[in-house]
């Protein structure tokens, strides 16, 4: 059920903002200009101080964001970006922690994996999608496309490396669900708050080609 969940939260956008909120002002408009621009689901990682109040923020004000939390690194962290509204979660790698902490959780897991055997290991953990990551250092598109006979059940999104350049060569693959991204909301555009140039950003992401 919650990779259903999860599929249909990733399946509805090429790309996956990635995004780190310096500012918790910034925190709303931000997500607001994502969600005009076409991308509506939005992770927000925890590596600043304002991060889970960011996430509360969002889900407060903009319930119309589908809102998640990146950079999980433990159960606490788990448990708190959902009690916060995070309605997914996205970890760089997977531990058992993390694994028991989705299984006691509604809110589902995408964790990251850059190896065959970390996939499989998800696989017989009953998780079918996962973050590729980092998807440039790891291999590429050419190493992900790779593993879509072996693994025919593992889908990805590639995370990391990936920009508006490459992105296509990403979602060519039949084994990749979406991109996750930070290009759609550059760190000058955010320090400048240019929302409309944001929403511009996120608008030519929407319009990227799937497979």
């Amino acid at each position: 059920m919650k990779n259903q969940v999860l599929l249909s939260i990733l399946k509805g956008q090429p790309v996956l903002p990635v995004l780190t909120i310096e500012r918790l002002a910034d925190a709303v408009p931000l997500a607001k200009a994502l969600m005009h621009g076409g991308l509506p689901a939005i992770e927000v990682t925890l590596r600043t101080r304002y991060a889970l109040d960011a996430i509360r923020l969002i889900a407060d004000e903009a319930p119309e964001v589908i809102v998640g939390a990146g950079t999980v690194l433990n159960a606490l962290q788990y448990q708190e970006a959902t009690a916060a509204g995070a309605r997914f979660v996205v970890s760089p790698g997977a531990t058992q922690e993390l694994i028991d902490a989705a299984n006691l959780s509604d809110a589902p897991f995408l964790p990251g994996v850059a190896t065959p055997s970390e996939a499989m290991a998800m696989l017989e953990e009953g998780l079918t999608m996962m973050k590729f990551f980092p998807a440039g250092p790891a291999g590429g598109a050419s190493y992900l496309k790779s593993l879509a006979s072996p693994l025919p059940n593992a889908i990805f999104c590639p995370t990391g490396g990936v920009s508006l350049e490459n992105a296509e060569s990403y979602l060519s693959l039949p084994n990749v669900v979406c991109v996750g991204g930070s290009w759609v909301a550059p760190a000058k555009l955010v320090e400048e708050r240019d929302w409309q140039a944001i929403e511009q950003l996120a608008a030519d992401a929407a319009r990227l080609r799937r497979a």
